[in-house]
């Protein structure tokens, strides 16, 4: 089996500060280039995403395989913008971002209760954070606190006016007391629905025509405590745009536990398919998802 993909961005600290320097006065467009040329070649010889994308293009999206080689050329060119566009921001930069769906957003953030933002893999999650913002209720998400120190530095700064904090995902599993006091307190979980962090437990679901394993965490959480929840997707449909899709999840709520963690979590799979099917080359899972 293909080893987990790190989870880090790549590059050490003052690689990312130059690139930050770089983007405060170079157009974006110009680094995207010179990753196309040199950086992604790069990757698609030493790294085990390549086999692991061709296979998602090949045996999943159902392509040629001359058609799926140039996917994953494709695949890995999206993915080196969409950190070129995270280091863009910490420079100061912005794009033009909508959103489908923000009025179940702002439902949610005007009530009392907690609710809870489920993401994933592809796209640009974090950009979601400079767009989905209530004033009055926090917005906790939970990130892996193995990232690179300049990329947490820096999501800090961005994050200081946003109402929003960051929950790091600890071997102890200290942080299920954090989000237990995060959802009694009445406010906002992000969590992503996608990759499992911390518990193994799992959930196989039909995803794309295969079996895939999806933590079972972030749906029985939801569950135990009848919340409302939303699957977010941040996709680029431009150099220099996003849409963002905010689509509520439902759930029987007065169903047995179990149903309830089953419903929901399908409910999830269904949404993200729908997004990778339309954005293919923004799947960013780079190990064995099928296993």
């Amino acid at each position: 089996m293909d080893k987990a993909w790190a989870g880090t961005t790549y590059g050490n600290g003052w690689m990312h500060r130059w690139l930050i320097r770089m983007l405060r006065w170079t157009d974006v467009r110009l680094i995207y280039v010179f990753s196309y040329i040199f950086i992604v070649p790069v990757c698609l010889m030493l790294c085990k995403s390549r086999g692991i994308i061709y296979r998602y293009f090949r045996q999943r999206v159902g392509y040629s395989p001359l058609r799926a080689a140039w996917w994953t050329y494709k695949n890995h060119c999206r993915f080196s913008e969409a950190v070129i566009d995270k280091f863009a921001m910490y420079a100061g930069k912005t794009f033009d971002i909508d959103v489908e769906g923000y009025e179940h957003f702002h439902r949610l953030a005007e009530q009392p209760e907690s609710f809870v933002m489920l993401s994933a893999h592809v796209g640009n999650y974090e950009i979601a954070g400079y767009t989905l913002v209530a004033k009055d209720k926090p917005i906790n998400a939970l990130v892996y606190y193995g990232e690179k120190q300049t990329v947490m530095q820096n999501r800090q700064m961005m994050f200081a006016n946003t109402n929003i904090r960051m929950i790091g995902v600890k071997s102890d599993m200290s942080h299920l007391f954090e989000i237990d006091r995060i959802l009694q307190n009445g406010e906002t979980l992000s969590i992503p629905g996608d990759r499992i962090l911390g518990s193994p437990k799992a959930i196989e679901i039909e995803f794309l025509g295969a079996k895939a394993r999806f933590p079972q965490g972030p749906f029985s959480v939801t569950a135990m405590r009848g919340l409302n929840v939303v699957a977010v997707n941040v996709m680029k449909t431009s150099w220099k745009h996003y849409r963002v899709y905010v689509t509520p999840l439902t759930y029987d709520k007065e169903a047995p536990r179990k149903v309830q963690t089953t419903q929901l979590s399908m409910a999830y799979a269904r949404e993200l398919e729908r997004m990778v099917r339309h954005y293919p080359e923004q799947w960013y899972n780079f190990y064995a998802f099928w296993n």
